[in-house]
């Protein structure tokens, strides 16, 4: 049957769908360079806006949706279903499950809600403003170290890994004489290049560092994430499976940072013109760090899937119940009805109501965190070492290979 009215919501919906499936396209996890944006994902945006696509692992083919409102709708409909995913094998980028069961990704409201809740304070902007002066500090000493050394110099392990590290362990709780140890973990899980089972034990390693912190931290009046989290196990509001799942899934986002920052000083080292406009209008800094964020393709792929709970048509296509759905937060960030000549890097680009921290109830909670470290590092490194250029030609500079967060893997820099 190629026509059919469709229920959405209870309410009849006549339209012609197609029920002529789109073909499935394999999306290789590609090494990108730079600010290069994923040919595969520019194709996919090209065919349409509700392809299929199947990825390096996992099994089976989902539906991708590029569109920004699409995304959107997507993102914020309880139709869609993070839970879902559980038990299921659908195609995927990473090797593995990030984060586990049980864990904040994969609920869905009112259990995503009210463990969401359990940290909330840590992340409103009072909650970041509370380490801002802290993570200033923590910066000027890098960078101090930085000057002190002299050029040449790796920009990604002098400042733009460590800030971030520092940062989120602050912000976590995390002493600082294990932040080695939770950044090597760190690193084990965002590569798909290990291979399954050693990010598989990083993971569970890093569980058991955070159940038996939150354990020691039960009944806590401090203002750090496992501390809340502690809090919450000993009222009861969350269990400690539930604590430690999110407590892993914030700390592998506020090390994400390196990455994306990485991306931004290469994008603003490779184009002069960009870097002296802000260091002669500091006032735009803010917003041009928004219109970075929006331009950045900062992952590979696709993040987490939903399922859908029943039949939805989306642009004419009929997404039927059981079907996984992956949303693209970089795809959305280019869509031309949203963003005039979204190719194009415009600091006066305004609105700019960009996803690059994702949407509905699975927005990145650091969000304001991220935005804060990269104001610090662009007002720092711009203000501070007024000459910093790249040290090799730009197609020199090394990029991650396997990661699922995009960066370069060093930043050669000179002043």
């Amino acid at each position: 049957m190629s026509e059919e009215t469709l229920t959405v919501s209870g309410q009849p919906h006549a339209e012609t769908l197609s029920e002529t499936l789109p073909p499935v396209r394999h999306w290789p996890a590609l090494d990108l360079a730079g600010a290069d944006f994923d040919p595969v994902l520019a194709e996919l945006m090209r065919e349409g806006p509700v392809t299929r696509i199947q990825l390096a692992n996992g099994e089976g083919w989902a539906w991708l949706v590029t569109r920004y409102d699409d995304v959107r709708m997507v993102a914020n409909d309880p139709r869609f279903s993070r839970e879902a995913v559980m038990g299921r094998q659908v195609t995927r980028l990473a090797p593995h499950f990030i984060p586990d069961r049980d864990a904040v990704g994969f609920l869905d409201p009112p259990d995503h809600t009210r463990l969401r809740r359990s940290v909330a304070a840590a992340f409103t902007a009072k909650g970041v403003e509370r380490v801002r002066h802290k993570a200033r500090g923590m910066l000027d000493e890098l960078v101090d170290e930085l000057l002190q050394d002299g050029p040449p110099a790796d920009l990604t392990a002098t400042v733009l890994s460590p800030f971030p590290i520092a940062v989120i362990c602050e912000l976590m709780g995390v002493p600082a004489a294990d932040r080695h140890g939770v950044h090597t973990w760190t690193q084990l899980i965002l590569s798909s290049s290990y291979g399954k089972e050693i990010s598989e034990r990083a993971k569970r390693e890093m569980s058991a560092y955070f159940s038996d912190l939150i354990g020691l931290r039960e009944g806590s009046t401090a203002e750090d994430v496992t501390s809340l989290l502690g809090a919450a196990v000993g009222r009861g509001e969350v269990t400690l499976e539930e604590a430690v799942g999110l407590a892993v899934l914030l700390q592998i986002g506020g090390e994400a940072v390196t990455n994306n920052s990485g991306q931004m000083f290469y994008l603003l080292l490779t184009r002069p013109d960009l870097v002296e406009r802000l260091r002669r209008a500091p006032g735009i800094r803010p917003r041009a760090i928004d219109e970075l964020l929006r331009h950045i393709p900062h992952r590979n792929a696709v993040g987490l899937s939903r399922i859908a709970l029943e039949d939805v048509e989306i642009r004419g296509v009929r997404i039927r119940a059981g079907d996984p759905v992956y949303v693209s937060y970089l795809a959305a960030n280019r869509d031309p009805d949203v963003f005039p000549d979204p190719e194009t890097i415009d600091f006066s680009r305004s609105p700019n109501p960009h996803v690059a921290f994702g949407a509905g109830p699975h927005y990145c909670p650091g969000g304001m965190l991220a935005r804060l470290e990269s104001e610090l590092l662009v007002d720092a490194l711009l203000d501070r070492v007024p000459g910093l250029r790249l040290a090799v030609p730009p197609n020199q500079v090394p990029f991650r290979k396997g990661a699922l967060i995009r960066g370069p893997e060093a930043l050669p820099v000179t002043w």
